[in-house]
């Protein structure tokens, strides 16, 4: 049967059949590291594309008045459970 097909087309075919064997490795990998049971035992991970928050950012930092702030303590005390 090999000897009607040309050399070429017989490398072809191999490097055909490599490429997908290492697909379907990879994929079966990626599979079992994606399963629920797998991520339970790995620590979280964060985003390594984004830098970790140093604090709140500098949009939501606002310095309060002292009427502000006894409003606020004001607020705290009727919505709370009477904790000052």
């Amino acid at each position: 049967m090999l000897r009607d097909i040309s050399i070429v087309q017989q490398i072809g075919l191999a490097v055909l059949a490599v490429a997908t064997a290492v697909w379907a490795v990879g994929l079966v990998r990626v599979m079992r590291r994606e399963r629920p049971e797998a991520q339970a035992w790995r620590a979280p991970q964060a985003l390594r594309a984004l830098p970790g928050q140093q604090g709140p950012p500098r949009a939501e930092a606002v310095e309060l008045t002292a009427d502000e702030r006894a409003a606020f303590a004001g607020l705290v005390q009727q919505y709370g459970d009477g904790r000052p």
